[in-house]
C-alpha cells in the first residue's frame, strides 16, 4: 500500500529507505524538501503533491526525519501508526550510530541494512492493527440509552432569579414537616394574626390548586401512563415489519443473484447473432460512389445554393485566378470548420483546391462544379491517406512466427472509450482465432478494473476461453502491470496482449511521463490513440501535446516512440461533422485503424476515405 518509507538526516543524507515499486520519487521529495523542511512547515506533518500523500515525524534531537509516501486515491489508515513505530525501533535499534553523527556520513547501507527485516515486521504489525480496528463495526445506541432520552421537563426548567433551586427546597421539606406546620410557619392562638395569615394562604393555595387536586392515583394508573419512549412513525401504505422477509432480495441462496445474471445472459445472447461478423478484415464506412447517386447530389447542390452556389459567378470564358476563387475558398473553409475540421488542416485543403483550379477556363456550371468537387476530393483523399498502412491481423501472425505475443497499448484523454473501444477490438481478434490477455492498466479510475472483468466474462462467453484477464487492482504502477502481463502472455502462448491505460488530460505532466514510462518500458508493437469524432481542433491540441510527452521523456541517444495509429470513437453521434478523422491524420500523418459506431463488440469499422469526403462536401 505505501509507495516509499524513507529516512534521512536534515543535511540530505539518506539513512535508509523501503520501496514497493520502481516509480521515481525524485521530484516528489525535492517538492517536499522546498515547501515544507526549508519553509520550516513541519507543524502539519502532511504534505501532498499531485498523486501522492506524504506525512512525516521530526526527530529534532537527533536530526533525523521519518518520511512515508503513499497515494492520495488510498486511505492508508496505519501511516500515523507506522511512523510511530518506526521512530521508536529505528531510535531504539541504532542509538549509539546516531548520537555519534558519524554513521550520517559514512556507508549508510552497511550501517543500517540489518533494519530491513525490523520494517517489515512493523509493517505487518501496523496493518494487521489498522485492519482489525475496520473489522470493529459500533453498534449506534438506542433512544433509551443516549443521554437525551434522560432529559424530563423539570431537567429543563430554569430556575429565574431569585427564586430557590431545587436542592434549597429539598433542604426546606424537612422542616415543613416539623411540628411547627406544614407551611414552615409556628404554630400562632386561635383568633390571632397570625393564625389569619395562615387560614388565608392555605385558601388561596387551595384555590390555585384546585383544578389540579384530585384524588390519589394508584401506582398502576401512574404505570399505564408513563411514556413509553420515542416510537417509529407508522407512514400509510408502507407495509408491515412483517412483510420485510418477502421483499428482501439480498440473500444469495433463494434469488441466485438471478438479477445480475439475467441481464448479462440477455446481452450475451443478444451478442450470439454476432459471431462470426467480424471474421477477416473489417467492413468499411458505407460510401456512395454509384453514378446515380452522385448524380443527385450534384442536383442537391445546385438546388440547395450552399457553398457550390459561390461557383455560379465563376462562369465564364476566362481563366480562372486568386481573386475569382477567393470568396469560394472562404465558404468551403467555413463549411469544413462548421464540420469539426480543424483549422491548419481546412487551410491546407483549401490552398491545395486554389492550386488546382487556378488557370482553368470553364463555360457552364455543371463543368465547375465538377472541377471544385474534383478538387476537393484529391485533397481530401491525398491528405486522409496515411503515411503507411497498419495490419494487425498480418503482423499478430508474424509475431506468432516469433514465439512472442503482439503488443498494443491503448491511451487518450478521460471519457473517450478507451476499455469499450478496447473490448470490441478484443472480439474482433477472437473473431479471427486469436487468444487475448487484457492487462489493467487503468488503476485510478473507481470500476474501471470491474469494466474489464464484465467485458472478460461476455466475450468468453461469445467465444469460450479465449480472454483472460491480468490484474493488480488499485492504486498500482501500470507499467509493471504490463510487463507482468507480457510475460505471462508469453508463458502461456498467447497472441495478443492489449493494456488498458488511465485516462490523462494531455496537460497533465506527471501522468503524461508515466504514460512513456509504461511505453518505454514495454515496447509494444503499437501504439493506439483513442479520440472522439466529437472534437475538432481539441483533437489537434490532445495529438501533439501526447506526441511531444512521449518525445521528451524518451530514452536519452533513442529514437522517441510515437503514436503509431488511431481509434475514432463515437463516429455514430455526429452525423456529417467527421472533420475530426481529418485533423488527427493531418496532424500525425498515422492511419486510423479502427472506427467504432456503435454500442455493440461487433460496431467497429475501417475508415472509408470515400464516406468521410462525401459528408464534408454535402
Amino acid at each position: 500500500m505505501i509507495e516509499l518509507f524513507s529516512i534521512f538526516s536534515k543535511g540530505g543524507v539518506v539513512l535508509w529507505s523501503y520501496q514497493e515499486g520502481e516509480q521515481n520519487f525524485t521530484d516528489t521529495i525535492n517538492n517536499f524538501i522546498k515547501e515544507v523542511l526549508m519553509q520550516e512547515r513541519g507543524n502539519s506533518l502532511q504534505f501532498k503533491d499531485n498523486n501522492y500523500t506524504m506525512k512525516f515525524q521530526l526527530d529534532n534531537e537527533l536530526d533525523i526525519i521519518y518520511l512515508v509516501v503513499y497515494q492520495t486515491i488510498v486511505n492508508l489508515t496505519y501511516a500515523d501508526k507506522l511512523l510511530n513505530l518506526v521512530t521508536e525501533s529505528f531510535r531504539r535499534t541504532f542509538l549509539n550510530e546516531l548520537q555519534e553523527k558519524a554513521a550520517l556520513y559514512s556507508d549508510t547501507e552497511e550501517v543500517f541494512a540489518s533494519y530491513d527485516d525490523s520494517f517489515q515486521g512493523i509493517l505487518a504489525q501496523a496493518a494487521k492493527h489498522a485492519k482489525a480496528n475496520e473489522n470493529i463495526v459500533k453498534k449506534p445506541k438506542t433512544f433509551q440509552e443516549s443521554a437525551k432520552s434522560q432529559k424530563t421537563i423539570e431537567s429543563l426548567i430554569v430556575s429565574r432569579p431569585g427564586q430557590p433551586k431545587k436542592e434549597a427546597k429539598e433542604k426546606k421539606k424537612p422542616e415543613q414537616n416539623s411540628p411547627g406546620g406544614s407551611d414552615g410557619y409556628t404554630s400562632s392562638p386561635p383568633g390571632s394574626p397570625d393564625d389569619e395569615v395562615r387560614k388565608r394562604r392555605e385558601e388561596f393555595f387551595a384555590k390555585k390548586s384546585g383544578k389540579n387536586s384530585s384524588a390519589p392515583r394508584s401506582p398502576e394508573e401512574d404505570v399505564q401512563k408513563k411514556p413509553k419512549g420515542k416510537q417509529a412513525r407508522v407512514w400509510e401504505l408502507s407495509g408491515k415489519a412483517s412483510d420485510v422477509a418477502s421483499l428482501d432480495r439480498s440473500n444469495p441462496a433463494e434469488n441466485g443473484e438471478n438479477a445480475q445474471n439475467e441481464e448479462e445472459n440477455k446481452f450475451v445472447e443478444s451478442m450470439r447473432g454476432q459471431i462470426g461478423s467480424l471474421k477477416g478484415d473489417l467492413k468499411s464506412l458505407q460510401e456512395s460512389d454509384d453514378e446515380e447517386e452522385e448524380e443527385e447530389q450534384t442536383q442537391v447542390v445546385k438546388s440547395s445554393g450552399g457553398w457550390f452556389g459561390m461557383i455560379k459567378g465563376l462562369v465564364g470564358e476566362k481563366k480562372l485566378n486568386i481573386e475569382d476563387l477567393q470568396p469560394l475558398v472562404e465558404k468551403m473553409r467555413d463549411n469544413l470548420i462548421m464540420k469539426n475540421v480543424a483549422a491548419e488542416p481546412a487551410e491546407k485543403i483549401c490552398q491545395s483546391v486554389v492550386s488546382k483550379l487556378e488557370g482553368k477556363v470553364v463555360n457552364n456550371f455543371s463543368r465547375v462544379a465538377q472541377e471544385v468537387k474534383t478538387a476537393v476530393r484529391e485533397s481530401l483523399v491525398q491528405l486522409l491517406t496515411p503515411k503507411h498502412r497498419v495490419d494487425i491481423l498480418r503482423d499478430v501472425l508474424e509475431a506468432k512466427r516469433d514465439q512472442r505475443p503482439y503488443v498494443i497499448v491503448f491511451c487518450g484523454v478521460n471519457g473517450v472509450g478507451k476499455s469499450t473501444n478496447l473490448a470490441k477490438i478484443t472480439f474482433w481478434l477472437t473473431e479471427n482465432k486469436h487468444r487475448v490477455l487484457i492487462a489493467a492498466g487503468d488503476t485510478f479510475r473507481a470500476g474501471a478494473v470491474e469494466q474489464l472483468r464484465t467485458h472478460t466474462r461476455h466475450l468468453n462467453a461469445l467465444h469460450p476461453n479465449s480472454v483472460h484477464l491480468y490484474e493488480q487492482g488499485y492504486g498500482k504502477d501500470a507499467a509493471a502491470i504490463g510487463a507482468a502481463a507480457i510475460k505471462i502472455a508469453a508463458e502461456r502462448g498467447l497472441d495478443v496482449v492489449l493494456i488498458d491505460t488511465a485516462g490523462r488530460m494531455q496537460d497533465n505532466e506527471p501522468l503524461m511521463r508515466e504514460l512513456a514510462k509504461l511505453i518505454r518500458i514495454n515496447e509494444p508493437d503499437l501504439v493506439l490513440f483513442v479520440g472522439e469524432a466529437l472534437v475538432g481542433n481539441e483533437a489537434v491540441d490532445q495529438l501533439v501535446k501526447f506526441n511531444e510527452a512521449l518525445a521528451n521523456h524518451a530514452s536519452p541517444g533513442q529514437k522517441p516512440r510515437l503514436i503509431d495509429g488511431i481509434v475514432l470513437t463515437k463516429f455514430d453521434t455526429i452525423d456529417d461533422k467527421v472533420g475530426a478523422a481529418v485533423s488527427m491524420t493531418y496532424i500525425t500523418g498515422q492511419p486510423i485503424v479502427f472506427v467504432g459506431c456503435g454500442q455493440t463488440y461487433a460496431d467497429l469499422r475501417n475508415l472509408n476515405v470515400g464516406a468521410v469526403v462525401n459528408s464534408l462536401l454535402s
